[in-house]
C-alpha cells in the first residue's frame, strides 16, 4: 500500500524522469492535467508520473485527487490501457468527491509498458527459433544454456542477453523477472526440465511453459509432487506448451509458443476471430 510520502516532488524535469524510467524497462503512467476549473490545485499540464507499486514522481495537485488518480493509473497500468479522468471537486454534487473546493479537473492517464521480456531456457532449435520470433515482435529475449556452442552470438546475433551457466537454474534466479515475464523451457532433457521449472515457479513470471509430451509432463510433475511442490503451483504451468496448431517443425512449435504468451498476456482466448461475435457474424 502507497502513502502520499512515495510521492517524489519538488523541482524536476517530468520528461527526464520519462526517459529514465523507459531506459530501466519499467511500467508507468504520465498523468497530466489537461483541463483545470473553477478552483482546483494545480492547473493545466501539470504532470505526475506513477508507477505500478504506487509510487509518484512530480504532482497534479496533492490531497485526495492526486491519491485518487493514483489509484486510476496504478489500474490504467495493469490494464495497458490510456485513457481520460475528470472529476469535480464538490461533494454536493452527483459523483463529486468529498472536497469543498467546487472546481472540475481533467487528467489524461497515458500508459508506457515495458517490453514484454521472453525468457527462453534452451538454446536448441525450438528455442533458436522461438527468439527469432519474440525478437520481431518486440520482445526482451534472454537465452539461458549450459552449452556455450549452442548459445552464443553467433546463434542469437539479436537477443538483448546470453547467459551460459552450468547451473541454468542459478542463471534464471539471476534475472530479473515480474509479471510480464515469460519463461519457456525447451532444454535438452528431463533432469534440465525439471531443475528450470522448480526454478521458475519461484518466481513472478506471467507466464511459464514447458515443452513435452503429457507422458514426461506428467513425469515432471510427478517428481515435483513428490518433493513437497504444491499442486496450485504445478497448475499455473502451461504444458505441454504452446496452442493446438499441428505444429511439427521448429518454427511451428515456436510460432504455437508464442501465440500462447501473446493469448496470457493480453487476456485473450485464442479462439478464431471468426469464430467470435461481431460484424458479419
Amino acid at each position: 500500500m502507497f502513502s502520499m510520502a512515495d510521492v517524489k516532488k519538488g523541482p524536476i524535469n517530468i520528461f527526464e524522469e520519462v526517459l529514465k524510467a523507459q531506459r530501466e524497462g519499467k511500467s508507468f503512467a504520465l498523468v497530466t492535467v489537461i483541463k483545470a476549473e473553477g478552483s482546483v490545485p494545480r492547473h493545466d499540464a501539470a504532470k505526475m508520473l506513477v508507477f505500478d507499486d504506487g509510487s509518484a514522481i512530480g504532482t497534479v495537485g496533492g490531497g485526495l485527487v492526486e491519491a485518487r488518480a493514483i489509484e486510476e493509473a496504478r489500474s490504467a497500468i495493469r490494464e495497458g490501457r490510456s485513457h481520460l479522468a475528470a472529476y469535480t471537486l464538490n461533494q454536493s454534487k452527483a459523483g463529486g468527491l468529498p472536497m469543498l473546493c467546487g472546481g472540475d479537473v481533467e487528467l489524461f492517464i497515458e500508459v508506457f509498458k515495458s517490453r514484454p521480456h521472453v525468457i527462453i531456457a534452451g538454446g536448441g532449435h525450438v528455442g533458436k527459433a522461438l527468439a527469432d520470433m519474440a525478437v520481431m515482435t518486440g520482445c526482451k529475449v534472454t537465452v539461458i544454456d549450459d552449452r556455450p556452442e549452442w548459445a552464443n552470438r553467433q546463434r542469437f546475433p539479436e537477443v538483448d542477453d546470453i547467459l551460459v551457466e552450468e547451473d541454468m537454474a542459478r542463471a534464471l534466479s539471476g534475472c530479473e523477472i515480474d509479471r510480464g515475464t515469460s519463461i519457456v523451457i525447451v532444454t535438452r532433457g528431463h533432469r534440465q526440465d525439471k531443475m528450470m521449472l522448480e526454478a521458475a515457479l519461484k518466481t513472478d513470471a506471467g507466464y511459464i511453459g514447458m515443452i513435452g509430451s503429457r507422458k514426461k509432463v506428467a513425469d515432471v510433475f510427478a517428481q515435483l509432487r513428490s518433493e513437497g511442490m504444491e499442486e496450485a503451483l504445478l497448475r499455473k504451468v502451461y504444458a505441454p506448451i504452446g496452442l493446438d496448431l499441428g505444429a511439427e517443425t521448429p518454427e511451428e512449435i515456436a510460432l504455437s509458443i508464442l501465440a500462447e504468451i501473446m493469448m496470457v498476456r493480453n487476456g485473450t482466448t485464442g479462439v478464431s476471430l471468426s469464430k467470435k461475435g461481431g460484424a458479419g457474424s
